[in-house]
């Protein structure tokens, strides 16, 4: 869009403008900047053009969490307001390991394993975006045909200085661990994406800030008038409530679980991380939100409400209302009819035999085989909401299968065999 200064953009596009900013601003960390953002919104609305919406994501998986659909929330907010997205699956960048967060080298992945895995992606994303208003890209499109001349030139739009003044490589140089060449490349592979689509805006997780600013100096090292511009979104906490979620510790929903697993992992959540998560995964309004919140501390509603309805939330975007009450009607069948609390912990093991007596002081439920034994006896450790009399007792679990352990009446445990 050159020339631009000349036009006069009516007052109606500049308000309708000023109201699409305000909806995408909520929920974003870093919004880099808001004047050059709304620039190009009022010129969008003005020539009837949407903007480019740039995301990319490397099939380091086979799928996709809840913590990855924070970014595409608002990906599909961008749809709703009439702009395409440049989705890139990363099947090139994957090869590399992107240095992100991470205190060493990434191992790279097989080309067989990126390529399952990216199927597996370009399956998921539309659960939540726009087919009809997404571009599907691989970046091997353009990064393969590369020479060796090119990632010269590619090279000699970035000094090192800069390079290096990211955090993670801060930290691994002060920490003395190794920074390979090829991770310096990651960045700058990344950017190019932005050079080759001519990206308007990139949107991404805090920690991809670094990254999606090099694709903004890349467009004009390469001469582009017009550069992207950048949104980060935050990390979402996983269903422990401390670390981000991630495969690495085991906190994750994915968006393929059954949603009887998404609707009980949900009820797990505590009440803090339950209105964080209103926040980032579901289309609530500011005022909504703060209605919540005062609820929760004047203690007008039960907690536990609020929370089904989030699970429901969850499981009926994923899969459908149909589904969202099933779990509903699975989940109060299993604990709230049988007695067993809601926010119970799951444990994930091989499928096979135990003895009971010591599966119980590995989930931490007695601190001895001998205190076991004494909770046998005393008649106080149930096994499926059944009395377990025999301190030599077994139990298998095949794959798939569950089971729940209770001792006392205030210690429970439940078993998923893997």
């Amino acid at each position: 869009m050159k020339n631009e200064k000349a036009l006069v953009i009516p007052e109606e596009i500049k308000i309708k403008a000023k109201e699409q900013l305000e909806q995408l601003k909520l929920g974003t960390v870093d919004f880099i900047s808001e004047h050059e953002i709304l620039n190009k919104l009022e010129l969008s609305l003005f020539h009837g053009k949407p903007l480019m919406i740039k995301f990319g994501a490397d099939p380091t998986r086979s799928d996709l969490h809840l913590g990855h659909t924070v970014v595409l929330n608002k990906l599909r907010q961008f749809q709703d307001l009439g702009h395409q997205v440049q989705f890139i699956i990363g099947d090139f960048t994957a090869l590399i390991g992107d240095p992100t967060g991470r205190n060493q080298t990434r191992p790279a992945l097989t080309p067989s394993e990126i390529k399952q895995n990216a199927t597996s992606y370009a399956e998921q994303v539309f659960k939540i975006l726009d087919k009809e208003k997404t571009t599907l890209y691989y970046n091997s499109e353009w990064l393969n045909p590369l020479s060796s001349a090119d990632f010269i030139k590619l090279t000699a739009q970035y000094t090192v200085a800069r390079m290096i003044e990211r955090d993670d490589f801060q930290k691994r140089l002060a920490s003395g661990i190794p920074i390979s060449m090829h991770e310096l490349l990651y960045p700058l592979c990344q950017g190019y994406d932005s050079v080759v689509l001519k990206s308007d805006i990139e949107l991404g997780g805090t920690d991809q800030k670094f990254n999606l600013l090099v694709g903004r100096e890349l467009q004009k090292s390469y001469g582009q008038t017009s550069t992207q511009n950048v949104m980060t979104c935050p990390l979402l906490e996983g269903i422990d409530g401390v670390q981000k979620m991630s495969k690495s510790y085991d906190n994750y929903i994915s968006v393929v679980d059954t949603p009887r697993e998404m609707f009980g992992k949900t009820m797990r959540i505590s009440d803090e991380l339950m209105v964080r998560w209103y926040e980032l995964l579901t289309n609530i309004s500011p005022i909504e939100l703060e209605k919540i919140k005062e609820q929760i501390k004047n203690q007008t509603v039960n907690p536990r409400d609020l929370k089904v309805n989030l699970a429901q939330f969850l499981v009926t975007r994923f899969y459908s209302s149909f589904e969202a009450e099933k779990a509903k009607s699975e989940f109060f069948e299993l604990f709230s009819n049988k007695g067993l609390p809601e926010d119970i912990q799951v444990f994930e093991k091989p499928a096979g035999s135990y003895l009971l007596i010591e599966m119980l002081v590995d989930l931490g439920l007695t601190t001895s085989k001998s205190e076991s034994k004494r909770m046998i006896a005393g008649r106080a450790v149930e096994l499926n909401q059944e009395k377990v009399l025999d301190e030599n007792c077994t139990f298998s679990l095949s794959e798939g299968q569950e089971c729940i352990l209770k001792v006392g009446k205030k210690k429970f445990a439940k078993i998923v065999a893997k």
